[in-house]
């Protein structure tokens, strides 16, 4: 069964750019978020959501909507492996099924699957979920990059929730300039020329924005990866004082919660094994994650007091490149993916 969503805005190339293109994976929250027994609702990507465990632990996502008179299920009763709606009793399982109608049995409804759910995974310590323009197709393969997938790799999530646009989120990662300015009083930014000339390398996933005349020494690349699912990943340069391991690099994700919400993502990642880890890992938590909130808030004041028509008075130069890539590819996706759903 299909079922339409229920925002008009998801119908437009502006709408999909504001509230996420579809046929894609999106992080939703922390999986600690998400404790047994209980029913969580958020709002992602124009979707209103209802996110739970089943008795084994494992996380499901489903529209939060009754399907009998679109009550919120997460007003309901968590029942282990299924949840009961509590206005009317109706039991709908985690694959949208209808296992029972308690004022009606065997009413047509019963074995019926009338509640959207969306494939769900948990990994790094973030709930997922793939969605689809057909909620009946199978997803894409959940390819994160080898950061989050390489168990020599080790992480922290650091996740934030501002108001502004997601799409601000995105603009700020592919803009390594802006480092050496606004983020130019950080331990790890203070360093580096403050002009620089970029350019953009093609790879299999995406591209690379980089300065050509410096590495290594500030903020100086970003790369843009597509893998269904839309990732930044970028390095600081860290002293030997912040102990043993490789490059220190961090990947990032935005997910809209409405047209002016976001939840931003960002795992801190250091490829360390055996005491290297353990020694990054009281390194980290001792003395760096406080100054890499400080690097976020800076982020946050700056993006909630852009004005939400940003764009439409911008003059961008050399240093926007990357910007303007990136916003020809999301409005061509998001102009392909109208095209495709017309021509069903």
């Amino acid at each position: 069964m299909t079922h339409p969503s229920v925002n008009p805005r998801l119908d437009t190339v502006d709408g999909l750019l504001r509230l996420g293109l579809r046929d894609r994976w999106y992080a939703l929250c922390p999986a600690g978020r998400i404790k047994r027994g209980e029913l969580v609702r958020i709002d992602r990507a124009g979707e209103e959501l209802l996110i739970w465990r089943d008795a084994a632990g494992t996380v499901h996502v489903q529209e939060d909507r009754c399907p009998h008179r679109g009550a919120r299920l997460s007003q309901g009763v968590h029942m282990g492996d299924r949840i009961a709606c509590n206005y009317h009793g109706l039991q709908i399982d985690d694959e949208g099924v209808v296992v029972s109608v308690p004022g009606v049995p065997g009413c047509a409804l019963e074995g019926k699957r009338a509640l959207r759910t969306f494939p769900a995974r948990e990994h790094a310590g973030a709930v997922f979920a793939w969605f689809g323009a057909d909620e009946n197709a199978e997803p894409a393969p959940f390819q994160p990059p080898e950061q989050l997938a390489d168990p020599e790799w080790d992480n922290f999530l650091s996740y934030v929730e501002w108001d502004a646009p997601w799409i601000y989120s995105l603009d700020n990662l592919m803009d390594p300039m802006h480092g050496a300015f606004l983020h130019r009083k950080s331990h790890t930014m203070s360093t580096g020329k403050r002009e620089a000339l970029f350019q953009i390398r093609d790879t299999p996933t995406g591209f690379v924005f980089e300065k050509t005349d410096q590495a290594g020494v500030n903020f100086d690349w970003s790369e843009w990866i597509d893998t269904d699912m839309h990732w930044v990943r970028l390095a600081i340069p860290y002293p030997a004082t912040a102990g043993p391991g490789g490059p220190f690099t961090i990947v990032c994700t935005a997910t809209p919660i409405n047209e002016t919400q976001h939840a931003a993502f960002f795992w801190r990642t250091r490829k360390v094994t055996g005491w290297q880890r353990d020694s990054w890992n009281f390194l980290y938590k001792a003395r760096l994650e406080p100054r890499h909130w400080e690097v976020l808030e800076q982020d946050r004041v700056l993006e909630e007091a852009m004005p939400l028509d940003a764009w439409s008075r911008e003059n961008l130069y050399q240093h926007d490149l990357a910007i303007v890539r990136l916003r020809r590819m999301l409005n061509g996706e998001a102009r392909r993916h109208l095209e495709a759903r017309e021509a069903r």
